[in-house]
Order: C-alpha cells, then sequence, then structure tokens
C-alpha cells in the first residue's frame, strides 16, 4: 500500500496560566500533526514546536515519503533523514521527522487493525507516569492544588515541579517551593525537581545537597544538558538520580550521554528525537549500558511504545501536553492510580477532534 501525500496542519494553543521554568517562559504551545494515508486508512502523528515543523514537513518530508510502502517504516524514515541532510538533522527537522514517523506506525496498526501496543509487542499491561508541572510561575497556592490533584486526587505517587528560576537567582525559592511540595504530597509519593539546566556545576551541587533533605529522588537537568562533564559531576557527588537527554534529536546525542556516564537514567523524547522508530534504537542504546530511559512529555505519544521497553522507568504526564492532547483527540488515557493503560483501540487509538479544534489552526 503506498502512502499518499501527508497532510499537515499546526495549531496554537493558550496555557491554561502563564508557564515558566528555569530558563524559559511561554503563554501559548503549538502543536503540529501529522496525517498520512494508504489503502484508505489514515495514521496521525504529532509533534510540538513552532510552526515551522509544519513548513519543513510539508515542503520537505511529504515528497520524500510520498508513494512508499506504509508497511516499510524504516525505508521512510530513513529517506526522510536523508532529505533534511543539508537543513540539519537536530532541532526543527528532527521534530517534524518524529510527526511523520509516529503517524507512520499508527496508520500501519490500522492497516492491520492492531492495537499500536500489540504491533510493538508488549513487556508490560500498564506504563508508569508521573505528574510534571510545578512551574517557577505558580504561586503557593496553584502549586499544591495541582500536586494535590496529581497525589490526592488521581493518586499518582510520583510528581516533579520546576526549579532553576530566573536562571537559578532564586535558589532560596527554588528550596522554599521543595519544602512546600514535600508538606503537599506527605512523606510517601516520590518527589521530582526540574532545574532545566539553569544552575552551574557547583550550584547545582549546593542545590542538590539541599534537595537531600527533603527526599529529592530526581534531579533534571541540573546544568546544561550538553555540559556532559557537570552532568557526570552532578551524578557522581549527589545521591539523587540525574537525568537528562530531552534534547536528543538523533542517536549519536544519546550515545555521547550514555558513554560519558553524565546520566543516571535517560530521557528521550519520541516528537523530538526522530518518533518512534529513534525512540527504540535510544531504549536499546540505553539497556546495553545498563540503563533505564523515562520518555519525555507527549505522553499519548510515547503509552504504546512505552509498553513495548524493558527498561523504561516511567513516563511523563506532563500538564501542558496533557491538556492539548485531551483536547485535541478522542481516546486520552486515565492515569489514576499512578499507571496507564494503552490498546484500547486500533493503533495508537486517538482520533481527531478536527471541528472542535480548529478555532486555534494558525496553518
Amino acid at each position: 500500500m503506498r502512502i499518499h501525500q501527508p497532510v499537515v496542519s499546526v495549531y496554537t494553543v493558550p496555557t491554561d496560566a502563564p508557564e515558566a521554568d528555569g530558563t524559559l517562559a511561554w503563554d501559548t504551545t503549538t502543536i503540529v500533526i501529522a496525517e498520512v494515508t494508504a489503502g484508505g486508512t489514515t495514521g496521525t502523528g504529532w509533534t510540538y514546536g513552532p510552526a515551522a515543523v509544519g513548513d519543513l514537513l510539508h515542503e520537505q518530508l511529504a515528497p520524500a515519503v510520498t508513494g512508499l510502502d506504509a508497511f516499510d517504516i524504516p525505508a521512510a524514515h530513513e529517506a526522510m533523514c536523508r532529505t533534511v541532510r543539508n537543513a540539519g538533522r537536530p532541532g526543527v527537522a528532527s521534530c517534524a521527522i518524529s510527526a511523520v514517523d509516529v503517524a507512520l506506525w499508527d496508520l500501519k496498526a490500522r492497516l492491520l487493525e492492531l492495537p499500536l501496543a500489540r504491533l510493538l509487542g508488549t513487556v508490560r499491561d500498564t506504563v508508569p507516569v508521573y505528574g510534571s508541572g510545578g512551574f517557577t510561575t505558580y504561586h503557593d497556592t496553584h502549586l499544591a492544588a495541582q500536586l494535590n490533584g496529581w497525589v490526592h486526587g488521581q493518586s499518582i505517587p510520583r510528581v516533579k515541579i520546576k526549579i532553576g528560576e530566573s536562571r537559578g537567582r532564586a535558589a532560596s525559592r527554588d528550596l522554599s517551593r521543595v519544602r512546600s511540595a514535600r508538606q503537599v504530597i506527605g512523606p510517601q509519593a516520590e518527589l521530582y525537581v526540574d532545574a532545566n539546566g539553569a544552575y552551574t556545576r557547583k550550584q547545582a551541587i549546593r542545590v542538590g545537597r539541599a534537595l537531600a533533605e527533603h527526599g529529592v529522588g530526581w534531579f533534571e537537568e541540573p546544568v546544561p544538558s550538553d555540559d556532559l562533564t557537570g552532568l557526570r559531576l552532578a551524578r557522581d557527588t549527589l545521591v539523587c538520580d540525574v537525568a537528562a537527554g530531552e534534547y536528543g534529536y538523533d542517536l549519536p546525542y544519546f550515545a555521547r550521554m550514555v558513554v560519558s556516564g553524565a546520566v543516571d537514567c535517560l530521557q528521550v523524547d519520541a516528537t523530538r528525537c526522530g518518533g518512534l522508530t529513534e525512540f527504540l534504537r535510544a531504549a536499546a542504546l540505553a539497556q546495553a549500558h545498563g540503563l533505564e530511559i523515562s520518555a519525555h512529555c507527549a505522553p499519548h505519544v510515547h503509552a504504546d511504545v512505552a509498553a513495548a521497553v524493558p527498561n523504561l522507568r516511567h513516563i511523563e504526564w506532563f500538564h501542558d501536553h496533557v491538556r492539548v492532547e485531551s483536547m485535541f483527540f478522542d481516546g486520552a488515557l486515565d492515569p489514576a492510580g499512578g499507571t496507564i493503560r494503552p490498546g484500547a483501540g486500533v493503533g495508537h487509538g486517538l482520533t481527531l477532534r478536527t471541528e472542535e479544534v480548529e478555532e486555534y489552526r494558525v496553518a
């Protein structure tokens, strides 16, 4: 069955409150959706990024995959990677590849009338998630309400908040928010933090040692993710696990991070790294080096592939993307109890609500 020209659409959705982390602030989220058709069936994939992702997808990737066999996903993936050689693989191009690759996997499963999890083959029926948000722009009441909703409302036993406010210049407030978070969630729930690369090396060590007093077990990007030496220093010095990898746009990036010993858990984002095809390769690379992986953001993209990965730790149930995906798709999953269960329908089980979300369309 031959692939028809993929269709791309771009939507921008305002956040439900101002959002920021240690190094960036935003008030909208843009989702780029690819629809790929073959044999009268359509698969859907998506990524998060600027509208330019949609332009590159339409102009360069769509012609590269049109006419290829829908079942030969590796061939389509390779064709896309070759096409963007001169444009550069990391960044916008890799996000565009990711959206098409996810759509191709969804299409193949639908053509075979299988849940995507069954097509990939699973090692678990349910996938652990952690609640993620806690933006630095949240006041204490807002933060407490969000954490309460996850831990006491939905019984999610692990949560993450943002620290590193103002590029690391508000460490005292960071630690105050961590203390408040621990009080809200109680002593049993796991508490994670994400600095988004805001701290210097020694500052990250000082903060990390203070975090241990509050039982923080996961310190994400304590220093910029390209500072592999700094990540390794933090990993070797602190008792909490150090995590990074969300900005991996190709397999060599993950190889450098893994071989350098920079992380205890490798983060991989299928909406950035090249889709489910490259996600599986990154997971295998991590497993070969004795590491677990964690799926970064876009939880409904990752649900099925996470069930197929033996060395998975969890999926990030990221507030911003959970909200967008629940708005845009029928079939959103329920994280109550701290896990989600993929495989309820054919493909990834989600259906785009085209008419309902038209007001957010920008391209």
